[in-house]
């Protein structure tokens, strides 16, 4: 019996011991003593405020302190958490919540129309604490949400990152101090692009993610100076789109190209630009190399253009047909062992 307690003392890890030696002799442990400064760091990264209110299972004195981080953020599992029981931990965490300006607020789940004014209320809440960092992710196939007008008018925001909300305003935006916006499944025309590059003077990087309802990308703002395009769609009967970015200096095409063809119209400014795109499967072999060859031509003066492996094949069929590379392209290590497999 001896023996077996030895052995069972052995397993246990040094600093457990340490720990439960310091409770017995009556010290404060290392957790309680820490500052409420450092504390409040790193409840700030943890990756949602649930586990930041979790914490408060290792102290007493950690119970309250999540309530005062300036980061909120709430990711809805729908495998193990009802829809309603993560709305009711959403709504009381925020009546909870002391912090008077937030960082960041972020959002990501399956959205119900059940609770439409559940979520706007959220947002408000975001916006009357000045939140500089907003990130909604509100997936839905069957519903959709509309964003409140106040959305539209906001001097706080510098980044925004959005997805699966139907972008509605019916006046002019106001984004005054907005540095980064990306936009994912949203239906835009050129209006509604001009309405928020004018609204957003400052605005330096600029990210469409399966956005389609424009026939032409100008962004004529000296501010923009990133441009990405992910799974970018056309608009029929031509299915072409144009984009006229003079001032921009970098360049990312990624994902699939739901569209005939990319056309660069004016790209001038550009330092860099990374190509890691796709067609679809009845896209002719010659309209593919066709599309490839005329990016890699138009970007002929940028000083680093970066090819992806969803590039390769189409790349390797073109240099196998005498095209010549330009000095200035860059693979991928991904890219490079395709090419070795492909040579093998």
């Amino acid at each position: 019996m001896e023996m077996e307690e030895r052995h069972i003392q052995s397993k246990i890890s040094p600093k457990r011991i340490k720990l439960q030696d310091m409770m017995q002799n009556g010290e404060e442990d290392r957790i309680s003593i820490m500052p409420d400064c450092l504390v409040l760091k790193i409840l700030s990264r943890l990756p949602s405020t649930n586990d930041a209110i979790r914490t408060g299972t290792l102290s007493r004195r950690w119970k309250d302190l999540w309530t005062l981080v300036p980061t909120l953020i709430f990711h809805h599992n729908d495998e193990k958490h009802e829809w309603s029981d993560f709305v009711s931990l959403v709504d009381k965490a925020l009546t909870q919540c002391r912090q008077l300006k937030l960082k960041k607020f972020e959002v990501d789940t399956k959205y119900n129309n059940r609770y439409g004014s559940q979520v706007n209320n959220w947002i408000r809440y975001a916006i009357k604490c000045n939140v500089e960092e907003l990130i909604l992710t509100l997936s839905s196939m069957e519903t959709q949400f509309f964003l409140d007008q106040a959305f539209f008018d906001n001097k706080c925001f510098t980044d925004l990152r959005i997805s699966g909300i139907i972008f509605n305003p019916i006046a002019a935006i106001s984004w005054k101090n907005l540095r980064s916006l990306s936009i994912s499944c949203w239906n835009l025309d050129e209006d509604l692009i001009e309405n928020i590059l004018t609204g957003s003077p400052v605005l330096e990087t600029l990210v469409l993610d399966y956005c389609h309802g424009y026939r032409r990308l100008d962004i004529t703002s000296k501010s923009v100076k990133n441009l990405v395009l992910n799974y970018c769609f056309g608009c029929r009967p031509h299915n072409i789109v144009e984009i006229k970015a003079p001032n921009i200096l970098s360049l990312t095409i990624l994902g699939h190209l739901w569209l005939w063809k990319l056309l660069l119209v004016n790209v001038s400014s550009l330092v860099e630009a990374n190509l890691d795109y796709t067609r679809e499967k009845a896209t002719p072999i010659e309209a593919e190399e066709e599309t490839l060859e005329g990016f890699i031509m138009n970007l002929c003066h940028v000083k680093e253009l970066k090819i992806g492996v969803l590039c390769s094949k189409v790349l390797s069929r073109l240099v196998a047909k005498g095209f010549i590379l330009p000095s200035n392209i860059k693979f991928s290590y991904a890219f490079c062992n395709v090419l070795e497999v492909g040579d093998a």
